[in-house]
């Protein structure tokens, strides 16, 4: 089964070409500055096929881009398919599914529309994804079968004394102001696979997801459900973050805004385009950066790094306290797959948990699914590549086998 996955942002579209039975990929690529000059770039997974990087292809809209895509895949001499009638399905990443949506769904005309109704939380994210599904629609007709995959659907069985805020109480009711949670997808993959790894049923578990990147959220599961997680109402709340700031005292803003004259949305770029890791340490969003300038002696590029690490390292022991243990902590995406000194800051001195420190050589092991627990530890430390590409298209894949 070939399942077309679909990331679409308002002035770029990422794609894969996957079998979810096989978890082969057969392509995957990008196309850039939608509307502008139109960048595409194509990866076929495939030995023998050319690759194109970020070439000039006119994409006034993203229909252009959908036709370049499916152009490409289909491509005599470069393409994966011999036809566009061999893709079975599309599943798209939507970002906010608020309370309408708990689980991945078929896309019909009235799931459009609570899509768009979630647009004023996600204002940035959900109109862009709906012009790629309906872009995808204009391209493909109305007999290829589509599906929504949420970023928050996964968060949807947090109970209300983790997601309420306290404000008063009408906000929520007349304005669903609420901890949403994002990364569900990620988050689900990635525990699933823990569960998988330990050769238990998730059903008896209790893990803690840490997915740490240039955006980073962590999710407490208990029994295979998220009982608590670190983003809130949108992905600026929880941990600092490459440029976000994560949680805060909110009279900063009102002292900022008073001193300085800033607007509401001048003090929302701050806080979202030029805080957290980079707000620290004047020097770069990017963790490797901040690691290379901490070695020269940069002290501000360390106090980042040591900010970041403590606030994971505070969340892994509330989330312990609130699901009464834990049995295993995941590290995923760019830095919590990639950055083995990063995991030994986020668990050192967490014996009293039964966190041993970690094993140094399994620690350094890049590119793979692995146990970089210590000797003696009675808490599992993994290391997860996340996937959720792999996870859209098995969800995908599932609701059209049923239909």
């Amino acid at each position: 089964m070939n399942i077309l996955v679909i990331n679409a942002g308002s002035s770029s579209l990422k794609y894969q070409l996957l079998d979810p039975d096989t978890g082969v990929l057969l392509a995957k690529g990008l196309c850039e500055r939608i509307g502008i000059d139109g960048k595409f770039t194509y990866k076929p997974q495939v030995e023998g096929k050319q690759t194109l990087n970020a070439v000039d292809v006119a994409m006034p809209t993203h229909s252009e881009a959908i036709q370049a895509v499916l152009g490409a895949l289909v491509d005599k001499d470069n393409g994966v398919l011999s036809s566009m009638s061999e893709i079975d399905a599309v599943g798209h990443r939507v970002v906010h599914g608020g309370e309408s949506f708990a689980s991945s769904v078929l896309l019909t005309d009235d799931v459009l529309k609570a899509i768009e109704a979630c647009n004023p939380l996600a204002p940035l994210h959900n109109p862009a994804n709906l012009i790629g599904i309906n872009a995808c629609t204009a391209v493909l007709g109305d007999k290829v079968p589509q599906v929504a995959v949420f970023d928050t659907a996964f968060h949807q069985t947090m109970p209300p004394v983790a997601y309420t805020y306290a404000i008063p109480y009408e906000y929520y009711e007349q304005d669903k102001m609420r901890r949403y949670g994002f990364h569900g997808t990620s988050h689900r993959f990635v525990s699933q696979r823990a569960a998988a790894m330990l050769n238990k049923p998730i059903e008896e578990l209790k893990i803690i997801t840490c997915h740490l990147g240039n955006g980073s959220s962590i999710a407490a599961i208990k029994n295979g459900k998220c009982v608590d997680t670190t983003m809130g109402l949108t992905p600026l709340a929880g941990l600092p973050m490459g440029t976000r700031s994560g949680d805060m005292d909110a009279g900063v803003l009102e002292f900022l805004m008073h001193k300085y004259n800033y607007s509401i949305d001048e003090m929302m770029t701050i806080l979202n385009k030029k805080s957290g890791v980079l707000g620290i340490s004047g020097v770069s969003s990017d963790f490797r950066d901040l690691e290379a300038a901490s070695k020269q002696g940069n002290q501000r590029a360390q106090l980042a790094l040591d900010i970041f690490c403590y606030d994971v390292k505070k969340y892994i022991g509330s989330y312990a306290a609130a699901m009464g243990g834990v049995d295993a902590i995941v590290f995923t995406a760019g830095v919590g797959e990639n950055g083995p000194d990063t995991r030994s800051m986020c668990t050192s001195g967490l014996e009293f948990m039964g966190i041993a420190p970690l094993n140094d050589v399994e620690n350094h092991k890049r590119g793979a699914e692995v146990d970089v627990s210590g000797e003696g530890s009675k808490v599992h430390v993994l290391v997860i590549p996340t996937n959720e590409e792999l996870m859209i298209a098995m969800d995908t894949a599932e609701i059209v086998k049923a239909l």
